[in-house]
């Protein structure tokens, strides 16, 4: 007994322990104090829930789950469901927990809250979003403002992942946490700008929390402003601004915030802008999608894009074999979707494998008849690159649900036009004509109204026979359209221009249809057309004319006022005295006095017989034998000067004496310099 009094004293102390501590928050020597009754009483059941309570507000979840999981005899899920379910959560057994919640026999306020997080982190919104509004009618405390947030992150999630259009659910945005949600949600309706503003908002209260309130530190603050301008910087990508956005990117990442799933989705962003360009710093980025944890933090979205994207990088830097293990691995996890299938299509083109790739497409659009449109509008691609121009068109006019779709009548009128396949371009329009017809007459019960769209594809049709010569296919189409409406003058005015190649008579009375040309005249204003900014003649405006000028003017009205003409320039050798020579227009050789050019006159004279002998004729070169010559060396070309005033042919001049030999020099000093090319 005196054992058994001095042991139920100390356990007295002991829990006295755990008391004080717990109320200070110092559960770690709480924690000591506990395990010390447990050694007293193994399975004291309030011991235990002190333990793992005090096991998980020091962040141990495993080990407290642990310890459940041991005593799981005495500690029942009706006493211990909370804290069980809560460690799941935190461990990320998120399947786990939800059995623990709903296996619960009493569904406390903490259940519930952590049931609302739970169906949030499963992506069941609907039922997450019905749990939340119980908990707000339901509950009174202070937690009130937590719950409308978490009730405003199910509407953007809702808006974001499955594109439904939000409620509005009343919540005044007092906290940067409701600014930040709602701009998510007017991301995923494609409100952008104002999306922006809300961020903005969201922005100024966190500063505003950084200047007034003493319990934020800078590294909170800069966590929460880090999410904030990522959402920003996702804006601008998708309004196009990418350099804005990939400056805001890089900004944020050399920050080097904690939040590994905000590290994960800005480095995929900055991966999609990238494309095909700086694989390098992609390769880079893409370490960050690795991160550990990264899984937990993101949606499955997220994830299936960010792995979309590894297999796209895979497949730009040219690993074949990564990029196919990848997008294996995506079609298994969602047979249905069309892009690990495209990624595997576009891998096999760049191996030049393009009827593989079109049999693999093949492959899946028989396997999923949902999705065929888009993989057909794909293999259409693939045989227009291999030349296969009618076999493409074939593969579109498979599609039965745009057969009919303005943009697809256009697309195969133009192929087969290029085939020069025109009755397939007519049949193209016929098939789409008809397909309005009778769903005008499903939806009208009977009657036979035209909509713009049928109108406008009768009239391409009409317009198409007409250029390639089937005038009296496009009669009747262009019949049809007046019939429609009698008053449509263009219309009318086709008609008779193709009568007039067919029948005559008949358009001389469709003709008697037109309207009269005084009231087909129009209204236009001459003046303000001239003065308008596009017009490439403008008037000018007349001055005030007054007393003689204004006489003068009404004189000479009818007068054009003549252009001066200029003198002509004349030769600087022009002589009046001497009559110009009446062949100076024609080339030299068709002249009259033309005798050809003189060549060798003088070889035969200089140059011949031993070196330094003379001829008879060197006494003719000597100039300094005549008596008109000074005994300084003489000018070249003097004599000819004088002999050029005794022959009068003005436009002929004879060359100096000394040009022939002076000009065979500088040739043969000219060839002796250069170097090839003579």
């Amino acid at each position: 007994k005196m054992a058994a009094a001095g042991g139920t004293g100390a356990a007295a102390a002991l829990w006295s322990e755990v008391n004080r501590c717990g109320q200070n928050g110092d559960f770690a020597r709480a924690l000591k104090s506990v395990n010390k009754i447990l050694q007293i009483s193994k399975d004291d059941v309030t011991a235990l829930q002190c333990k793992v309570v005090c096991l998980i507000q020091n962040g141990n979840f495993k080990e407290a789950l642990g310890v459940i999981n041991t005593h799981s005899k005495v500690l029942t899920s009706d006493v211990i469901a909370f804290e069980k379910a809560y460690c799941e959560y935190r461990l990320n057994r998120i399947e786990n927990a939800l059995k623990t919640i709903q296996s619960a026999s009493q569904q406390t306020d903490k259940l519930k809250e952590l049931y609302g997080q739970v169906l949030y982190r499963l992506e069941r919104y609907d039922d997450c979003l019905a749990a939340y509004r119980d908990l707000i009618r339901n509950s009174q405390d202070e937690y009130e403002e937590e719950r409308k947030t978490n009730l405003s992150a199910v509407v953007a999630a809702q808006s974001t992942w499955e594109k439904v259009m939000p409620e509005d659910l009343g919540l005044r945005e007092a906290t940067y946490e409701l600014c930040y949600n709602s701009a998510c949600a007017l991301i995923g309706q494609g409100k952008l700008n104002e999306a922006m503003k809300k961020l903005q908002k969201a922005e100024a209260f966190i500063l505003f929390a950084l200047i007034f309130l003493q319990d934020v530190t800078e590294e909170d603050i800069e966590a929460e402003l880090a999410i904030i301008h990522g959402q920003m910087a996702y804006i601008m990508q998708l309004q196009g601004r990418t350099e804005d956005a990939l400056q805001l990117y890089n900004q944020i990442i050399k920050l080097k915030p904690t939040d590994v799933g905000l590290l994960a989705v800005i480095a995929n962003n900055i991966i999609t802008i990238n494309k095909d360009q700086n694989v390098f710093d992609s390769k880079k980025k893409v370490k960050l999608t690795n991160a550990e944890g990264v899984e937990h933090k993101l949606s499955k979205k997220q994830l299936q894009a960010i792995e979309f994207n590894k297999a796209l990088l895979a497949m730009y830097t040219n690993q074949a074999d990564q990029c196919r293990k990848l997008s294996a691995s995506l079609q298994s996890q969602s047979p249905e979707h069309l892009l690990p299938v495209l990624i595997q299509a576009a891998q096999l083109c760049r191996e030049k494998q393009h009827a593989k790739a079109v049999g693999l497409l093949q492959d899946f659009a028989d396997q999923h008849p949902a999705n065929a449109a888009e993989i057909k509008l794909t293999m259409a691609q693939l045989k227009i690159a291999q030349g296969s121009v009618t076999k493409a068109c074939m593969i579109l006019r498979s599609i039965e649900e745009l057969q009919h779709k303005p943009g697809m009548v256009s697309a195969l009128v133009t192929m087969y036009s290029h085939e020069e396949d025109i009755d397939s371009a007519i049949e193209v329009f016929t098939q789409a004509i008809q397909w309005y017809q009778q769903f005008q007459a499903s939806q009208t019960r009977g009657a036979n109204p035209k909509s713009p769209v049928h109108l406008s594809l009768i009239r391409e049709a009409a317009n198409f026979k007409l250029k390639h010569g089937r005038k009296k296919e496009a009669i009747s189409d262009l019949e049809e359209l007046w019939k429609q409406n009698p008053k449509d003058v263009h219309t009318l005015a086709q008609l008779i221009s193709a009568y007039s190649l067919v029948d005559p008579e008949k358009a001389k009375v469709l003709s008697k249809h037109l309207p009269s040309s005084d009231t087909m005249s129009l209204k236009v204003d001459v003046d303000a057309l001239e003065n308008s900014h596009g017009a490439t003649y403008v008037r000018k405006k007349a001055g005030k004319l007054t007393g003689d000028n204004q006489q003068k003017e009404q004189g000479q009205g009818d007068v054009k006022k003549k252009k001066k003409k200029k003198k002509g320039k004349l030769p600087k050798n022009y002589d009046p005295k001497v009559t110009p020579d009446p062949e100076r227009w024609l080339p030299m050789r068709e002249r009259s006095y033309y005798r050809g050019r003189k060549k060798g006159k003088k070889k035969d004279q200089v140059g011949k017989g031993t070196q330094g002998s003379t001829t008879a004729g060197s006494s003719e070169l000597d100039a300094s034998r005549t008596a008109s010559s000074p005994p300084t060396s003489p000018r070249p070309g003097s004599a000819a000067a004088v002999s050029a005033t005794s022959n009068v042919i003005p436009p002929r001049h004879q060359k100096p004496a000394g040009a022939p030999a002076t000009k065979k020099k500088q040739q043969q000093k000219k060839k002796k310099g250069a170097k090839g090319g003579w």
